[in-house]
């Protein structure tokens, strides 16, 4: 995010719970150093790591800042730490040791809120999902969600429940302790600057919205790959899934910006209640269609480049018998107005070819009829990128005349990339989530009836899966099983090429 123009947040005190998880190291306490760096965080502010393991605030500090020196390469990655910036946020940094079902560790906590003197607190769940209810049932049993003497937020991290039922439980234990606006439920693919864009290259661009409909669109194609394997996550995964893991939440997020109606302001009600209602217009199939709409994979040995890779059954911490699915290709219908009749097809995996986010949105093909007596060959047909990861930005490719005496056709591609137009500086992709959510700005967190929505759209997949259906393997290096490209082959489409 930019820092021109933009106030620094209020002051608060920032409790992580789970601060010697992964997800503080790796993106809370970068993005919160990135804030800082751009004058984005008020001197006032207090950030509290809250776990079971013994440490003092000094230690925990410094364990941080060694993290964050070791922290030369990778995404966000910032190539040198500044000592002043670092000083700063340093002096609000400190620590809790509480178990987080004891009533004594939230005593705690209301003493350092007290001494902060601020009143505004912020909650962040960075802990596994079976401590989100018995958290937040502490924090009203204790009265730490009351907002009488400053704002109470709480921050969610995914997954947001294992299916409807669960996502319900959950939202009904949140609702019972505090109400919808102190709930942000996190997606961190909402905070990169190309999801944003989607937005505004939709609805400032009379161009782009003239044509965003069924009559001119004939599919999207909306893809999330990966080249990483499991690495240390085989326990977690091997219970979730790619299904569970990306698509209620990532590729749905996606989705919904691409389908969404305009809002009728940019506010957070407005952009959230559009997103929901797009959700829940997705077409619930039955088990048969589900089975039939769906694609599971898991990759096998394989390799990228030279690099041997183990199959998903040799990896840490996973069953060597496990059907769990390491790559999942869908095929979705919203049944509304404006996109009755166009597929949305969805993938995601892990050990892939290559990283890419992307959303391939194809038109509908130029009539044919004004080449047929000529040697050209049938026009392709045109299709909008945008690449939401590595590589940010917006392509346009269009056929045109390739020189020379005969009539011979070329694609090419029309577009911009951010990093060529924008100074854009290191990010986790949490920053602009995290300033969100300290100003109180919730236009980029799930509502609970998205969230619901969500779920809802993915239950007759889990049913079905929980019934019949196989595993389809994969090598890994590879793009996924030969089922999914037979998913589109069936109406006559193809996969995007990706990367």
């Amino acid at each position: 995010m930019s820092a021109h123009d933009v106030e620094a947040a209020p002051a608060c005190t920032l409790f992580l719970f789970g601060a010697n998880g992964d997800l503080v190291k790796r993106l809370l306490m970068p993005a919160l150093y990135n804030l800082s760096r751009d004058g984005l965080l008020d001197k006032r502010l207090r950030i509290v790591g809250v776990d079971h393991n013994p440490a003092t605030d000094s230690a925990f500090a410094e364990r941080l800042e060694a993290f964050m020196r070791e922290r030369d390469k990778g995404e966000g990655a910032t190539t040198h730490l500044d000592d002043k910036v670092w000083k700063r946020l340093a002096k609000g940094i400190g620590y809790l040791t509480g178990d987080f079902l004891e009533p004594a560790t939230y005593q705690a906590i209301a003493e350092r809120i007290e001494n902060n003197r601020t009143g505004n607190a912020i909650f962040y769940l960075a802990t596994s999902p079976r401590f989100f209810s018995g958290v937040v049932q502490q924090l009203g049993a204790a009265g730490l969600l009351d907002e009488a003497n400053g704002f109470r937020r709480v921050v969610v991290e995914k997954p947001f429940g294992s299916d409807l039922a669960s996502a319900e439980a959950l939202n009904a234990c949140l609702l019972k302790v505090m109400n919808e606006k102190q709930i942000y439920r996190i997606d961190h693919y909402l905070g990169k600057e190309t999801v944003q864009n989607i937005l505004v290259s939709r609805f400032s661009n009379g161009l782009f919205e003239a044509f965003w409909n069924n009559h001119y669109i004939d599919h999207v194609q909306i893809t999330a790959a990966e080249t990483v394997g499991v690495e240390t996550r085989g326990a977690f995964y091997d219970t979730t899934g790619a299904l569970r893991d990306m698509v209620p939440n990532h590729l749905f997020q996606l989705l919904a910006m691409v389908a969404m109606e305009p809002p009728a302001a940019f506010g957070a009600d407005a952009v959230r209640s559009e997103k929901a209602k797009v959700i829940g217009a997705i077409r619930p199939w039955s088990k048969a269609m589900a089975l039939k709409n769906s694609v599971r994979g898991q990759y096998t040995a394989g390799k990228q480049g030279r690099k041997k890779l183990a199959g998903y059954r040799e990896e840490p911490r996973v069953d060597p018998d496990s059907q769990t699915e390491t790559y999942v290709a869908l095929k979705v219908m919203i049944d509304n107005w404006r996109w009755v009749g166009v597929p949305f097809y969805l993938r995601t995996g892990k050990r892939m070819s290559v990283r890419d986010t992307e959303i391939a949105i194809c038109f509908k093909p130029a009539p044919y009829a004004q080449f047929r007596d000529s040697d050209a060959e049938r026009p392709k047909p045109n299709y909008l990128k945008i690449q939401i990861q590595p590589n940010e930005g917006m392509w346009f490719d269009l056929q045109a005349k390739r020189p020379g005496p005969t009539l011979a056709m070329e694609n090419v591609e029309l577009g911009f990339a951010y990093k060529d137009f924008f100074k854009m500086q290191p990010s986790t992709g949490y920053e602009t989530l995290i300033y969100d959510c300290l100003t109180g700005d919730q236009t980029l967190f799930q509502r609970a009836d998205n969230i619901e929505n969500g779920w809802r759209a993915v239950q007759p997949f889990l049913d079905a899966w929980a019934q019949g259906g196989e595993v389809q393997p994969y090598a890994a290096g590879e793009d996924g099983p030969e089922a999914a490209d037979e998913l589109l082959a069936r109406d006559r489409r193809v996969w995007h090429s990706i990367g």
